[in-house]
């Protein structure tokens, strides 16, 4: 019996659901925890209005506005339909539709607070999709090394992982799309046994394959580079195919000798990779382009709709900034980054700089301490025959990502690497890994022997060490849901709290507004106001749109003022535009206050004085 399928005796048919069950659980409830406790940012407003199917455009601009109307985009509207939902997204954003369907009957079971959409309820639909992908993960693993101690291993890290979670506890797509990952890749697994069988795939298979891959393209159209890896490594397998046709083919020319009778002999077949005639078709390749043809087919679909939002437009310019100096080695520490939290984060985000610095030198003893071991076992796996393919595959798909992601930022100036949540194209082939190399650790114990029984310099064993592994994810997962670590790139609630603290009298916060990310930016703001029960005709808002003129902006907002009562404390937050006279003519705040997360402030006092208007 396999190595990794002795590692414990069955006491009954009930261990290993109980064991995934218990898995889920954690993962479920890591990802519940303090669900709402982190505010919504600009993406997540997206999600909240287009799946409501309402709209951003509703929101006025260059005029100032109470925050209840800049919050009406987030009121549920019950004659909205899926229609509007489609219509609205098709128009205003780059995304296909398939989350936003799913979430806006998912938001319908919550009612509203304060007549808003249930932030819980929004978020939950993620973060079931997160848990969901426990179970999953675990059947993944299974499928790819025939080992339930593998699938276990690989469950319990992703029921943990600091950036499963991060992603989870976000009302976005992406945990849906992690699903249709991992389905898509289990689908890669089954073909890559009938590739090395030289069996046909099951008609079944192909479809569903292709049915996976047209929804995650649905899901999020980055799902399309994980097709590009699968393709690469489906590329590789038939090179390698090849080539072993051709060293049988000589093998059998050779081993071909006239008999004392005169005839020839019945050819030898050398080779073990091959067990049919090299003139023999490859049965399994046939499907295996039906099932790309219907993958092009089920993407090209959406092709229009992602040249007409995509090109030229201003959502996308934060991945597309120009690099000089030292900003050209950046993208590599940011993959790094996003590669180590897939295992492990500590606070490195905690407001407290000794708690920064510990932990950063706890990630740093721990990475150095842990590497050996996963690369150890990592090795062994491809030692293994049994193993060695799918390894090699999954390495392969890895590979694969992190070269496209590479090739985009250098060659195509957009940089994948800012955006840690697009690892999720080949984040579930990095967990499978994981597990696969902790399940050769965990067994060191019972079958290395003198000093090699001891896993690592500090003598612990591999049961120990693997343990060890997840207790750091774990309290990794709990650095994210107390947001210490992943935090937030916009803090609303502490941009209010800062208003309320400074500002004596009415209040207009006035930004730049490009796209509906600026627009989501002020309602945070105005979220936290109808949150905490400040919501009054003293603060308002005001939005100047820019195009390529920012004078545009500056114009707009020195209108408004003149018509605007004094005294009142004008916040210039992300204002990126000259600043009119208008506003020159205010007193510029001069105190020492924190920065903000998000949100880049001027304060002026526009203040009523015996000499005037000032």
């Amino acid at each position: 019996m396999h190595l990794y399928n002795r590692y414990v005796a069955i006491p009954s048919r009930w261990l290993h659901p109980l064991l995934c069950l218990m898995w889920f659980i954690i993962g479920l409830g890591l990802r519940l925890t303090n669900l709402t406790g982190k505010p919504p940012w600009t993406d997540e407003f997206s999600t909240l209005v287009f799946s409501l199917g309402n709209s951003f455009l509703s929101v006025p601009l260059d005029r100032a506005i109470a925050p209840d109307i800049l919050l009406q985009p987030l009121q549920p509207q019950p004659s909205a339909t899926i229609q509007d939902v489609w219509a609205h997204l098709s128009h205003e954003t780059n995304h296909p539709p398939l989350y936003f369907v799913l979430a806006h009957w998912w938001m319908q079971l919550f009612p509203t607070q304060g007549g808003l959409v249930s932030l819980w309820g929004a978020r939950s639909l993620a973060a079931i999709f997160g848990a969901a992908s426990v179970p999953a993960i675990y059947a993944f693993s299974w499928l790819s090394f025939r080992s339930r101690l593998v699938g276990h291993l690989a469950a319990a890290m992703m029921a943990v992982s600091p950036y499963s979670i991060f992603l989870a506890q976000e009302a976005r797509h992406y945990t849906l799309a992690i699903l249709w990952v991992i389905a898509s890749l289990a689908c890669l697994v089954v073909a890559t046994r009938h590739i090395q069988n030289r069996t046909q795939i099951p008609i079944w298979t192909a479809l569903t394959w292709v049915a996976i891959n047209a929804l995650g393209i649905a899901t999020h159209y980055f799902f399309a580079l994980t097709l590009c890896t699968e393709a690469l490594v489906l590329i590789v397998l038939g090179w390698h195919q090849q080539q072993l046709k051709q060293e049988d083919a000589e093998n059998i020319s050779v081993q071909i000798s006239p008999s004392p009778s005169g005839f020839t002999s019945r050819p030898v077949f050398a080779s073990p990779h091959l067990c049919v005639s090299p003139s023999s078709s490859f049965p399994p390749w046939r499907r295996i382009y039906a099932v790309a043809i219907g993958t092009f087919v089920a993407g090209a679909v959406w092709l229009p709709m992602f040249l007409q939002n995509s090109y030229g437009s201003k959502l996308t310019d934060w991945i597309q900034q120009p690099r000089e100096g030292f900003a050209w080695l950046s993208p590599i520490f940011q993959a790094f980054a996003a590669w180590i939290t897939m295992l492990y984060l500590l606070p490195v985000e905690a407001p407290q700089l000794a708690i920064v610095i510990a932990s950063g030198l706890v990630m740093l003893i721990f990475m150095i301490w842990a590497a050996p071991i996963l690369i150890r076992g990592y090795k062994m796996q491809l030692q293994q025959p049994e193993n060695r393919l799918m390894t090699q595959v999954l390495s392969g798909v890895i590979a694969g990502a992190i070269a496209l992601f590479f090739i985009f930022t250098y060659f195509f100036n957009i940089d994948l690497t800012r955006g840690a949540r697009y690892n999720f194209v080949y984040f579930p082939a990095v967990i499978v890994l994981l597990g696969a190399s902790l399940a050769v650790c965990w067994h060191s114990s019972h079958k290395l022997i003198g000093k090699e029984k001891e896993t690592g310099k500090w003598g612990i064993s591999g049961k120990k060490a693997v343990i060890l592994i997840w207790l750091m994810g774990f309290l990794s997962a709990v650095t994210v849901v107390s947001n210490l670590g992943y935090q937030k790139y916009y803090r609303p609630d502490l941009f209010v709290q800062l208003i309320q603290k400074t500002s004596q009298v009415p209040t207009i916060v006035a930004t730049t507004q490009i796209t509906h990310v600026q627009i989501g930016e002020m309602m945070g703001v105005a979220r936290e106001l109808n949150i905490q029960n400040l919501l009054s005709p003293s603060h308002l808002f005001f939005l100047a749109h820019q195009d390529q003129n920012p004078n545009t902006s500056t114009t707009a907002l020195a209108n408004t003022i003149k018509t605007l009562s004094r005294p009142f404390d004008l916040w210039l937050v992300n204002f990126h535009a000259p600043i009119a006279e208008e506003v020159k003519k205010c007193v510029a705040d001069t105190q020492s206050l924190p920065a903000i997360n998000g949100y880049e402030y001027k304060i002026y006092h526009c203040q009523l004085k015996a000499g005037g208007w000032k």
